[in-house]
Parts: structure tokens; sequence; C-alpha cells
């Protein structure tokens, strides 16, 4: 969390449309923490996007289409690596954002299976705010369980390996 990969995503898909290519934008349906429609990064920078329930969808919706965008890939089911294999197939660019691992540092939804697919991978890190180290974990501030929990800074906050094991 906080590394910039929703940024990221956003500006790549800007850019796709700079040049453009048809664009379509998709994000889970349960991520409503700053808007319904609209992917949102930590910094307000923003682009329309069409929440799903499910990544077959995608296949429905993303008919004559350059780039297809999917922020929030942990969040969707099993089948969104053979949805991004499908689009990829069909010479359609597929940029997504998602976080690697969950708060227990353990493998997070689809994202072991995309990465292991993926043409090519950008890691983001974030700072720890503990030490200002590289931060690759996301440690969860506040008990509750489950593994899905949608938040912000009130949550979470990224912490370097040291840090994050100092308070696990």
């Amino acid at each position: 969390m906080f590394s910039g990969k929703t940024e990221e995503l956003i500006r790549r898909l800007k850019r796709a449309r700079i040049a453009n290519l048809k664009v379509e934008i998709f994000k889970p349906a349960i991520d409503v923490r700053y808007d319904e429609q609209q992917i949102v990064s930590h910094d307000e920078n923003a682009i329309t996007s069409t929440p799903i329930d499910n990544s077959q969808t995608i296949l429905l919706m993303a008919s004559n289409v350059d780039v297809v965008g999917i922020d929030e890939a942990q969040f969707f089911d099993d089948q969104l690596p053979d949805v991004c294999d499908q689009l990829a197939r069909q010479g359609i660019r597929v940029i997504i954002a998602g976080l690697d691992m969950d708060y227990l540092g353990k493998p997070f939804g689809q994202m072991p299976f995309l990465l292991a697919k993926a043409d090519y991978i950008t890691k983001l890190h974030a700072i720890c705010v503990k030490c200002g180290n590289i931060a690759s974990f996301s440690y969860r501030k506040i008990a509750q369980g489950g593994q899905v929990l949608l938040g912000e800074k009130e949550s979470y906050e990224p912490r370097c390996r040291t840090c994050y094991d100092e308070k696990n």
C-alpha cells in the first residue's frame, strides 16, 4: 500500500488514451473507498472505470479495445488470470495494479498467478513510516479478522521487513 500502484496505473492508461488507443478500465465493485465509479489514487488523481463483480464481465465489456486496465486485482475471482490470458492472446494490452501480499505477508488473491504469467512487471515500493527504508509490507494497525479489510491510512501503514517483523 502507498507505493503509487494506482497512480502508475492511471498514468499509463492516460498515456494510452493520448496515443488514441481505446481503453477500458475495471475495478472490483467492492472497492468504494474513494468513489463508486472512479479509480482514485491516494493523491486524488482519478480516472473513470467500470466496477464489476466478476472477471468474466471484462471479456464481455472489452470488445474492440486496445488496452484494458484493472485496479485492485487481488480482490478479483480466480478466473482473472485466464481472462487476462484471453485478452492478451487477442492482442489487447492488459495493465494491472494490485497488492502482491496481504497484511500477514502472504500471497494475496490471484496476484501470484498474474505475476507468474505477466510479460512485464513493475514492482513499486512504499517508504517505511518507521525508519524510512523501502517498504514491502502492509502493516494492519487495527485488530480485525479476515484477509480483506478495505482501508486507508487509518487501517494500514507501509513497513520495511525489519519494522514489520518487530510488530508481528
